[in-house]
């Protein structure tokens, strides 16, 4: 008897670790492995294993699109589309992707190349994708790099829990549109182009930087800045990557 009772005394100990650590949702990150943006996919990568060691989440990462199908992304809760382009995806994949967000069978967050809407090495514009991301088309970016502040325009929204109303990002080549994406999504940050240091002739007005397309069921947000490894020094935009994950994830 005094065995039996030892026993189930260490079985408590060895199985409530087990349920602690329970994985709270699966993540899968799309990300460039090659070109300008390795060095910020790599960056991230590493932020995103910590914060998932740390939150009880899994990631899983994919660099091309081959995999991706109804099936692939049934395992997983919340999608990143880390500085990956809206062109050369597997039509098979794009479908999925489609019915993965027109269903709300997960979150999204796209990066960056995200909006890389167009034309590109062949490719014909996604049309759906650019409806999703607010009808725009990309226009120009600033090569040189300049430094801008970024300005909360809704302050009550999940994802700008704990971030200041304005913020500074000091190094990103910000993409213009062919018109802003605002009458079609709802804005969370804009910067402010009078801010660039240095300065710089291509602007567009009207500048959203983060927003959300809430005509479609899966939450979803867009987040421009993802060009530099030196992001990930930047408590504001750590702090809007983290509740962008929970929030989208739904957690």
């Amino acid at each position: 008897m005094k065995k039996v009772l030892i026993a189930l005394y260490i079985s408590c100990f060895v199985i409530a670790p087990a349920f602690a650590q329970q994985v709270r949702f699966h993540v899968i990150a799309l990300y460039e492995n090659g070109g300008h943006h390795v060095e910020y996919s790599k960056a991230a990568r590493m932020w995103l294993d910590k914060l998932a060691a740390d939150s009880n989440f899994s990631i899983d990462y994919i660099h091309n699109t081959d995999q991706i199908s109804n099936e692939f992304l049934s395992h997983y809760q919340l999608f990143i589309q880390l500085d990956y382009p809206p062109y050369g995806w597997k039509p098979a994949a794009a479908k999925a992707f489609e019915k993965y967000i027109d269903e709300g069978k997960g979150g999204w967050i796209g990066f960056h190349h995200a909006s890389l809407l167009g034309e590109f090495d062949g490719y014909p514009m996604w049309e759906w994708f650019h409806e999703f991301m607010g009808g725009i088309r990309w226009k120009n970016y600033i090569a040189t790099f300049v430094r801008g502040r970024v300005n909360v325009e809704d302050k009550s929204h999940p994802v700008m829990t704990g971030v200041p109303a304005s913020f500074v990002i000091k190094k990103e080549e910000f993409y213009t549109y062919d018109k802003s994406p605002r009458p079609n999504v709802h804005v969370i940050a804009s910067v402010d182009e009078n801010t660039y240091v240095p300065t710089s002739d291509i602007k567009m007005g009207d500048h959203p930087v983060i927003w959300t397309n809430e005509r479609v069921k899966a939450r979803n947000v867009y987040i421009f800045m993802g060009h530099s490894p030196d992001l990930f020094d930047n408590e504001a935009y750590k702090k809007i990557f983290t509740n962008a994950i929970f929030w989208a994830a739904g957690k």
